[in-house]
Protein backbone atom coordinates (compact mmCIF):
# COMPACT_ATOMS: atom_id res chain seq x y z
CA UNK A 1 0.00 0.00 0.00
CA UNK A 2 1.35 3.31 -1.33
CA UNK A 3 0.75 6.37 0.72
CA UNK A 4 1.54 10.25 -0.20
CA UNK A 5 2.90 12.21 3.10
CA UNK A 6 -0.38 15.20 2.52
CA UNK A 7 -1.04 17.96 5.52
CA UNK A 8 -3.33 15.97 8.03
CA UNK A 9 -6.72 17.07 7.88
CA UNK A 10 -7.63 16.07 4.20
CA UNK A 11 -9.10 13.11 3.39
CA UNK A 12 -7.63 9.88 3.03
CA UNK A 13 -8.27 9.47 -0.65
CA UNK A 14 -5.80 12.59 -1.05
CA UNK A 15 -3.38 9.97 0.88
CA UNK A 16 -4.11 6.46 -0.20
CA UNK A 17 -3.32 5.19 -3.77
CA UNK A 18 -6.76 3.45 -5.25
CA UNK A 19 -7.12 -0.30 -5.74
CA UNK A 20 -8.84 -1.12 -8.94
CA UNK A 21 -11.15 -4.07 -7.93
CA UNK A 22 -10.52 -7.23 -9.78
CA UNK A 23 -13.22 -8.50 -12.64
CA UNK A 24 -13.50 -11.67 -13.06
CA UNK A 25 -14.58 -14.81 -10.39
CA UNK A 26 -12.49 -14.73 -6.83
CA UNK A 27 -12.88 -17.42 -4.12
CA UNK A 28 -14.31 -16.12 -1.04
CA UNK A 29 -12.19 -15.70 2.27
CA UNK A 30 -13.15 -14.39 5.32
CA UNK A 31 -11.02 -12.82 8.29
CA UNK A 32 -10.79 -15.13 11.53
CA UNK A 33 -11.53 -12.36 13.84
CA UNK A 34 -14.68 -11.64 12.62
CA UNK A 35 -15.92 -15.58 12.36
CA UNK A 36 -15.09 -15.91 15.75
CA UNK A 37 -16.17 -12.91 18.00
CA UNK A 38 -19.58 -11.46 17.94
CA UNK A 39 -18.90 -8.10 15.65
CA UNK A 40 -22.12 -8.02 14.10
CA UNK A 41 -26.40 -7.93 14.60
CA UNK A 42 -27.58 -11.45 13.94
CA UNK A 43 -30.97 -9.37 12.83
CA UNK A 44 -32.88 -7.86 10.14
CA UNK A 45 -34.63 -5.64 12.49
CA UNK A 46 -32.77 -2.74 13.64
CA UNK A 47 -30.52 -3.63 16.29
CA UNK A 48 -29.67 -0.21 18.30
CA UNK A 49 -28.35 -2.04 21.55
CA UNK A 50 -24.62 -2.18 21.85
CA UNK A 51 -22.67 -5.83 21.98
CA UNK A 52 -20.25 -5.93 25.11
CA UNK A 53 -18.08 -9.03 24.67
CA UNK A 54 -15.79 -10.15 27.01
CA UNK A 55 -13.72 -14.05 26.74
CA UNK A 56 -10.60 -14.26 29.17
CA UNK A 57 -8.20 -11.25 28.19
CA UNK A 58 -10.18 -10.47 24.62
CA UNK A 59 -13.06 -7.76 24.36
CA UNK A 60 -15.15 -6.67 22.03
CA UNK A 61 -17.64 -3.71 22.07
CA UNK A 62 -19.43 -2.64 19.48
CA UNK A 63 -22.17 0.32 19.28
CA UNK A 64 -24.37 1.47 16.74
CA UNK A 65 -25.54 5.22 15.78
CA UNK A 66 -29.51 4.73 16.37
CA UNK A 67 -30.27 6.13 13.51
CA UNK A 68 -29.02 2.99 11.21
CA UNK A 69 -28.30 0.52 13.87
CA UNK A 70 -25.37 -1.85 14.05
CA UNK A 71 -23.98 -3.25 10.65
CA UNK A 72 -25.37 -6.88 10.44
CA UNK A 73 -23.97 -9.93 9.33
CA UNK A 74 -25.43 -9.59 5.92
CA UNK A 75 -23.62 -6.13 5.62
CA UNK A 76 -20.76 -8.07 6.36
CA UNK A 77 -20.62 -9.67 2.93
CA UNK A 78 -19.09 -6.47 1.74
CA UNK A 79 -15.78 -6.84 4.16
CA UNK A 80 -15.61 -10.51 2.43
CA UNK A 81 -15.88 -9.33 -0.98
CA UNK A 82 -12.90 -6.81 -0.03
CA UNK A 83 -10.70 -9.70 1.95
CA UNK A 84 -11.68 -11.68 -1.27
CA UNK A 85 -10.59 -9.01 -4.01
CA UNK A 86 -7.17 -8.13 -1.60
CA UNK A 87 -5.67 -11.68 -1.49
CA UNK A 88 -6.84 -12.45 -5.09
CA UNK A 89 -4.20 -9.52 -5.67
CA UNK A 90 -1.77 -10.34 -3.37
CA UNK A 91 -1.45 -13.80 -5.33
CA UNK A 92 -1.21 -12.19 -8.68
CA UNK A 93 1.87 -9.88 -6.82
CA UNK A 94 -0.42 -6.62 -7.42
CA UNK A 95 -0.05 -3.66 -5.41
CA UNK A 96 -2.97 -3.25 -2.69
CA UNK A 97 -4.83 -0.23 -0.55
CA UNK A 98 -7.26 0.44 1.65
CA UNK A 99 -8.79 2.78 -0.57
CA UNK A 100 -11.26 0.82 -2.72
CA UNK A 101 -12.57 2.05 -6.52
CA UNK A 102 -15.28 -0.85 -8.06
CA UNK A 103 -18.26 -0.76 -9.33
CA UNK A 104 -21.38 -1.66 -7.82
CA UNK A 105 -22.34 -4.88 -10.14
CA UNK A 106 -18.79 -6.25 -9.28
CA UNK A 107 -19.61 -6.52 -6.00
CA UNK A 108 -23.13 -7.60 -5.64
CA UNK A 109 -22.65 -10.53 -8.15
CA UNK A 110 -19.68 -11.85 -6.44
CA UNK A 111 -21.66 -12.07 -3.33
CA UNK A 112 -24.88 -13.56 -5.10
CA UNK A 113 -27.00 -10.37 -4.91
CA UNK A 114 -29.39 -8.92 -8.07
CA UNK A 115 -28.11 -5.71 -9.93
CA UNK A 116 -31.34 -3.81 -10.13
CA UNK A 117 -32.08 -0.54 -8.91
CA UNK A 118 -33.60 -2.05 -5.45
CA UNK A 119 -30.09 -3.87 -4.75
CA UNK A 120 -28.09 -0.54 -5.42
CA UNK A 121 -30.29 0.92 -2.55
CA UNK A 122 -29.69 -1.76 -0.07
CA UNK A 123 -26.09 -1.70 -1.14
CA UNK A 124 -25.74 1.71 -0.37
CA UNK A 125 -27.59 1.22 3.45
CA UNK A 126 -25.03 -1.53 4.13
CA UNK A 127 -22.25 0.98 3.35
CA UNK A 128 -23.94 3.28 5.80
CA UNK A 129 -24.23 1.06 8.56
CA UNK A 130 -20.83 -0.22 8.12
CA UNK A 131 -19.77 3.24 8.03
CA UNK A 132 -21.70 4.13 11.25
CA UNK A 133 -20.93 1.41 13.53
CA UNK A 134 -17.93 2.07 15.61
CA UNK A 135 -15.96 -1.32 16.87
CA UNK A 136 -13.31 -1.50 20.19
CA UNK A 137 -11.60 -4.38 20.68
CA UNK A 138 -8.11 -5.79 22.46
CA UNK A 139 -7.79 -7.51 19.22
CA UNK A 140 -4.56 -6.33 17.60
CA UNK A 141 -4.33 -3.31 20.33
CA UNK A 142 -2.90 -4.36 23.06
CA UNK A 143 -3.42 -2.56 26.31
CA UNK A 144 -4.52 0.84 25.58
CA UNK A 145 -8.06 -0.79 23.09
CA UNK A 146 -10.01 2.05 24.54
CA UNK A 147 -8.17 4.60 23.09
CA UNK A 148 -8.50 3.33 19.93
CA UNK A 149 -11.94 2.85 17.57
CA UNK A 150 -13.11 2.32 14.17
CA UNK A 151 -15.65 1.73 12.38
CA UNK A 152 -15.46 -1.00 9.28
CA UNK A 153 -15.63 1.68 6.71
CA UNK A 154 -14.04 4.98 7.11
CA UNK A 155 -15.32 6.74 4.23
CA UNK A 156 -17.38 6.03 0.91
CA UNK A 157 -18.98 7.54 -2.15
CA UNK A 158 -21.02 7.26 -4.77
CA UNK A 159 -19.55 7.89 -8.23
CA UNK A 160 -22.56 9.49 -10.26
CA UNK A 161 -23.37 11.41 -13.81
CA UNK A 162 -26.08 13.97 -14.09
CA UNK A 163 -28.66 11.64 -14.83
CA UNK A 164 -28.16 9.79 -11.79
CA UNK A 165 -26.34 6.64 -13.04
CA UNK A 166 -24.24 5.40 -10.88
CA UNK A 167 -21.26 4.47 -12.65
CA UNK A 168 -18.87 3.44 -9.84
CA UNK A 169 -17.43 3.81 -5.78
CA UNK A 170 -15.36 4.01 -3.50
CA UNK A 171 -14.71 3.28 -0.16
CA UNK A 172 -12.00 2.96 2.57
CA UNK A 173 -11.12 0.40 4.67
CA UNK A 174 -9.89 0.41 8.13
CA UNK A 175 -5.93 -0.72 9.05
CA UNK A 176 -6.96 -2.70 11.67
CA UNK A 177 -9.28 -5.03 9.18
CA UNK A 178 -6.53 -4.30 6.30
CA UNK A 179 -4.00 -5.68 8.11
CA UNK A 180 -5.95 -8.41 9.38
CA UNK A 181 -6.69 -9.69 6.00
CA UNK A 182 -3.32 -9.28 4.62
CA UNK A 183 -1.48 -11.51 7.19
CA UNK A 184 -2.75 -15.00 6.07
CA UNK A 185 -2.95 -16.62 9.16
CA UNK A 186 -6.25 -14.54 10.29
CA UNK A 187 -7.93 -15.62 6.81
CA UNK A 188 -9.77 -18.69 5.62
CA UNK A 189 -11.17 -19.66 2.44
CA UNK A 190 -14.93 -19.91 2.69
CA UNK A 191 -17.64 -21.67 0.47
CA UNK A 192 -19.68 -19.41 -1.87
CA UNK A 193 -22.83 -21.30 -0.80
CA UNK A 194 -22.41 -19.14 2.32
CA UNK A 195 -23.42 -16.16 0.03
CA UNK A 196 -26.84 -18.49 0.10
CA UNK A 197 -27.65 -18.51 3.73
CA UNK A 198 -30.35 -16.55 4.18
CA UNK A 199 -30.84 -16.97 8.37
CA UNK A 200 -28.58 -14.57 10.65
CA UNK A 201 -27.75 -17.46 13.37
CA UNK A 202 -27.59 -19.68 10.16
CA UNK A 203 -24.78 -17.54 8.81
CA UNK A 204 -23.12 -17.56 12.26
CA UNK A 205 -23.25 -20.67 12.94
CA UNK A 206 -21.43 -21.44 9.64
CA UNK A 207 -18.89 -19.08 10.11
CA UNK A 208 -18.19 -20.49 13.74
CA UNK A 209 -18.38 -24.32 12.55
CA UNK A 210 -15.79 -22.96 8.87
CA UNK A 211 -13.47 -21.16 12.10
CA UNK A 212 -13.65 -24.22 14.58
CA UNK A 213 -14.46 -27.87 13.14
CA UNK A 214 -12.50 -26.26 9.91
CA UNK A 215 -11.26 -29.97 7.83
CA UNK A 216 -10.86 -31.35 11.15
CA UNK A 217 -13.05 -35.22 10.16
CA UNK A 218 -14.15 -35.26 13.62
CA UNK A 219 -15.23 -31.76 13.73
CA UNK A 220 -15.60 -29.81 17.04
CA UNK A 221 -18.74 -29.40 19.71
CA UNK A 222 -20.40 -26.70 21.53
CA UNK A 223 -22.49 -26.78 24.43
CA UNK A 224 -26.24 -24.94 23.30
CA UNK A 225 -25.69 -22.27 26.51
CA UNK A 226 -22.53 -21.37 25.08
CA UNK A 227 -23.02 -20.77 21.73
CA UNK A 228 -26.05 -18.28 22.90
CA UNK A 229 -23.32 -16.64 24.77
CA UNK A 230 -21.24 -16.61 21.94
CA UNK A 231 -23.27 -15.50 19.27
CA UNK A 232 -24.26 -12.34 21.50
CA UNK A 233 -27.56 -12.74 20.09
CA UNK A 234 -30.16 -10.88 21.95
CA UNK A 235 -33.13 -14.04 21.29
CA UNK A 236 -34.23 -15.76 24.24
CA UNK A 237 -32.16 -18.74 24.46
CA UNK A 238 -35.40 -20.98 24.05
CA UNK A 239 -36.11 -19.09 21.03
CA UNK A 240 -32.12 -19.79 20.24
CA UNK A 241 -32.06 -23.28 20.40
CA UNK A 242 -35.33 -23.95 18.06
CA UNK A 243 -33.51 -22.14 15.41
CA UNK A 244 -30.41 -24.20 16.11
CA UNK A 245 -32.79 -27.35 15.86
CA UNK A 246 -34.08 -26.22 12.73
CA UNK A 247 -30.54 -25.14 10.56
CA UNK A 248 -29.59 -29.12 12.74
CA UNK A 249 -33.05 -30.58 10.67
CA UNK A 250 -32.34 -28.58 7.43
CA UNK A 251 -27.97 -29.44 7.11
CA UNK A 252 -27.70 -26.24 5.67
CA UNK A 253 -24.63 -25.07 6.54
CA UNK A 254 -22.50 -26.06 3.15
CA UNK A 255 -19.39 -28.60 4.11
CA UNK A 256 -20.76 -29.17 7.36
CA UNK A 257 -22.92 -31.98 9.21
CA UNK A 258 -24.46 -30.92 12.41
CA UNK A 259 -25.64 -33.46 15.04
CA UNK A 260 -27.29 -32.55 18.37
CA UNK A 261 -25.91 -34.73 21.01
CA UNK A 262 -26.81 -35.45 24.84
CA UNK A 263 -24.61 -34.04 27.20
CA UNK A 264 -23.69 -33.95 31.19
CA UNK A 265 -27.04 -33.13 33.37
CA UNK A 266 -29.40 -31.09 31.21
CA UNK A 267 -27.02 -29.94 28.55
CA UNK A 268 -27.03 -30.08 25.01
CA UNK A 269 -24.32 -30.28 22.90
CA UNK A 270 -23.62 -29.48 18.69
CA UNK A 271 -21.15 -31.30 17.08
CA UNK A 272 -19.95 -30.08 13.83
CA UNK A 273 -18.39 -32.13 11.02
CA UNK A 274 -17.03 -31.15 7.99
CA UNK A 275 -18.86 -33.18 5.29
CA UNK A 276 -15.94 -33.50 3.06
CA UNK A 277 -12.75 -33.94 4.42
CA UNK A 278 -9.65 -32.34 1.98
CA UNK A 279 -6.00 -34.26 2.74
CA UNK A 280 -3.30 -31.74 1.24
CA UNK A 281 0.05 -31.70 0.88
CA UNK A 282 0.37 -28.56 2.47
CA UNK A 283 -1.78 -27.65 5.30
CA UNK A 284 -1.97 -24.03 4.40
CA UNK A 285 -5.85 -23.03 4.13
CA UNK A 286 -5.39 -20.16 1.33
CA UNK A 287 -2.33 -22.19 -0.99
CA UNK A 288 -2.95 -23.86 -4.53
CA UNK A 289 -2.96 -27.97 -2.76
CA UNK A 290 -2.98 -31.08 -4.63
CA UNK A 291 -5.70 -33.13 -2.51
CA UNK A 292 -8.03 -36.06 -2.26
CA UNK A 293 -11.29 -36.42 -0.96
CA UNK A 294 -12.92 -38.82 1.28
CA UNK A 295 -16.36 -37.54 0.12
CA UNK A 296 -19.26 -37.86 2.46
CA UNK A 297 -21.73 -35.92 0.31
CA UNK A 298 -24.63 -38.94 0.27
CA UNK A 299 -24.59 -39.33 4.08
CA UNK A 300 -27.82 -38.42 6.31
CA UNK A 301 -28.03 -36.01 9.11
CA UNK A 302 -26.46 -37.96 11.84
CA UNK A 303 -28.12 -39.71 14.71
CA UNK A 304 -28.45 -39.14 18.33
CA UNK A 305 -28.31 -42.23 19.79
CA UNK A 306 -25.70 -43.00 23.24
CA UNK A 307 -23.38 -44.69 20.08
CA UNK A 308 -22.17 -41.20 19.52
CA UNK A 309 -20.83 -40.23 22.94
CA UNK A 310 -17.76 -41.76 22.35
CA UNK A 311 -16.56 -39.28 19.86
CA UNK A 312 -17.30 -36.08 22.16
CA UNK A 313 -13.67 -35.77 23.93
CA UNK A 314 -11.26 -33.28 23.54
CA UNK A 315 -7.71 -34.05 22.13
CA UNK A 316 -5.27 -32.25 20.58
CA UNK A 317 -5.04 -28.67 19.81
CA UNK A 318 -7.66 -26.90 17.30
CA UNK A 319 -4.66 -25.66 15.30
CA UNK A 320 -3.69 -28.80 14.13
CA UNK A 321 -6.09 -29.36 11.12
CA UNK A 322 -4.74 -31.90 9.78
CA UNK A 323 -4.48 -34.84 12.54
CA UNK A 324 -2.80 -38.21 12.44
CA UNK A 325 -4.32 -41.68 11.98
CA UNK A 326 -5.03 -41.58 15.30
CA UNK A 327 -9.01 -42.56 16.08
CA UNK A 328 -9.79 -38.33 17.75
CA UNK A 329 -13.28 -37.32 19.09
CA UNK A 330 -14.82 -33.79 18.24
CA UNK A 331 -13.30 -31.10 20.09
CA UNK A 332 -14.79 -29.18 23.11
CA UNK A 333 -15.82 -25.84 23.39
CA UNK A 334 -15.06 -25.88 27.04
CA UNK A 335 -11.73 -25.72 26.03
CA UNK A 336 -12.32 -21.74 25.98
CA UNK A 337 -12.53 -19.23 28.35
CA UNK A 338 -15.92 -18.77 29.57
CA UNK A 339 -18.26 -15.51 27.57
CA UNK A 340 -19.85 -12.91 28.93
CA UNK A 341 -22.07 -11.42 27.03
CA UNK A 342 -24.40 -8.59 27.99
CA UNK A 343 -26.70 -5.60 26.49
CA UNK A 344 -29.45 -8.54 25.45
CA UNK A 345 -32.27 -6.80 26.77
CA UNK A 346 -35.10 -4.98 25.23
CA UNK A 347 -32.78 -1.99 23.65
CA UNK A 348 -32.38 -4.05 20.69
CA UNK A 349 -35.68 -2.65 19.11
CA UNK A 350 -36.46 -0.02 16.47
CA UNK A 351 -38.81 2.68 17.78
CA UNK A 352 -41.33 1.25 16.18
CA UNK A 353 -41.24 -2.55 16.39
CA UNK A 354 -43.73 -2.78 13.38
CA UNK A 355 -40.82 -1.26 11.16
CA UNK A 356 -38.31 -3.16 10.09
CA UNK A 357 -34.88 -2.49 8.86
CA UNK A 358 -34.49 -2.69 4.97
CA UNK A 359 -31.57 -4.77 4.32
CA UNK A 360 -29.11 -6.17 2.53
CA UNK A 361 -29.71 -9.53 2.45
CA UNK A 362 -31.45 -10.24 -1.08
CA UNK A 363 -33.13 -9.69 -3.60
CA UNK A 364 -36.30 -7.94 -1.52
CA UNK A 365 -36.71 -6.66 1.67
CA UNK A 366 -36.97 -9.06 4.21
CA UNK A 367 -38.28 -9.21 7.51
CA UNK A 368 -36.78 -11.89 10.05
CA UNK A 369 -37.14 -13.38 13.23
CA UNK A 370 -35.20 -11.62 16.03
CA UNK A 371 -31.99 -13.52 16.76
Amino acid sequence: MAENHRPRGQSERARLDPFEALSGTVPPRDQRDLMERPFFSLAKARRIAPILYKSGDTEVQVYAVPEHGLATIWDADVLIWAASQLLAADDRGLSTSRFFRFTPYQLLTSIGRGTGARNYHLLKGALTRLQSTVVRTTIRHGEHWRRQQFSWINEWEELATRTGRIEGMEFILPDWFYQGVLDRRFVLAIDPGYFRLTGGIERWLYRVARKHAGRQPNGWRFELRHLHAKSASQSRFSDFALHIRAIVRSQSLPGYILELVPGTGSQTLLVMRPSIIEIGLRPVDNSPRQKRRIGTSDAMAIGTSNAVLSVLRTHASQLNLWPSGEKQGSKDSKSESKEVVEARGAGDKSPDPSVSQKHFSGSRYERGPRS
